[in-house]
């Protein structure tokens, strides 16, 4: 859950709590920090850490939180700066590691942000989701994928929402439910028979396997190469750009029913 300050601002940060010893200064601005905060057992736990490792963190990407939490401490109120005891936070967490327990507290727990905070997390998880939509959908009347643009402007005119805690990959299904009453739109794969002059070949056979999946290579009797590509549908106009740039327009491309 998320939740945002009602007046839109964040909570004034403490001032109190310097890192440990020895420790290296946190990267993170306290003005900069959001509040991860988790309730358990009577106890609250709070740390102060980066918007955009929260987000990345929440996606399941592997973050370091060692250089995104504004100060190396735990804290019951992060306002007043009233901190938890390491006993505390090792019956509770099982361990003292910083790292870990804030880890715990940002997946289970809620994160209050501002509004401003929130349009530029959630503009830049919108992009995610256009994207992979972009990418891997198709307009079944036509054949041809959806640009960017058009599927950000269905959006828009659908008034998706968009939550910047969860992962892209999880909204899209949801995003194209509400956009196929505007758009025509599926997820499909395109398969394509792509023939190329041989001199050209180790020109483009790198980008080729990096945009889907090959089958059917062969070597004709004339010195070219042939073989058919399996891609996500929105990735064809990409494929055929970057053949003609590499064979200069003489590649061949057909697609297969």
């Amino acid at each position: 859950m998320v939740k945002e300050n009602r007046d839109g601002k964040r909570a004034r940060p403490p001032t109190t709590g310097a890192a440990p010893h020895g420790a290296v200064p946190p990267v993170v601005s306290l003005q900069n920090a959001v509040v991860a905060r988790w309730e358990t057992q009577g106890s609250r736990f709070e740390v102060l850490v980066e918007p955009h490792a929260v987000q990345d963190l929440k996606d399941g990407k592997n973050v370091d939180l060692r250089d995104k939490l504004a100060l190396e401490q735990v804290f019951k109120d992060a306002r007043k700066g009233d901190k938890v005891s390491d006993e505390h936070l090792e019956k509770i967490f099982h361990t003292r590691s910083l790292v870990e327990i804030a880890r715990q507290i940002i997946l289970k727990g809620e994160v209050q942000i501002t509004t401003e905070q929130r349009h530029e997390l959630q503009s830049a998880k919108r992009k995610q989701i256009v994207e992979h939509i972009a990418r891997h959908a198709m307009n079944p009347q036509t054949g041809a994928p959806h640009p960017a643009g058009r599927i950000d402007a269905g959006m828009t005119e659908a008034k998706v929402h968009v939550d910047p805690f969860r992962a892209a990959d999880a909204q899209v299904n949801e995003v194209v439910d509400q956009l196929r009453p505007l758009l025509p739109i599926r997820f499909d794969t395109a398969r394509v028979k792509i023939r190329v002059p041989g001199q050209h070949f180790p020109k483009v056979i790198g980008e080729i396997k990096g945009l889907g999946k090959l089958t059917d290579e062969q070597w004709l009797s004339d010195g070219s190469w042939s073989a058919i590509l399996e891609i996500p549908a929105g990735v064809q106009t990409e494929l055929y750009e970057k053949l003609n740039a590499r064979t200069k327009g003489t590649a061949e491309t057909t697609l297969v029913k």
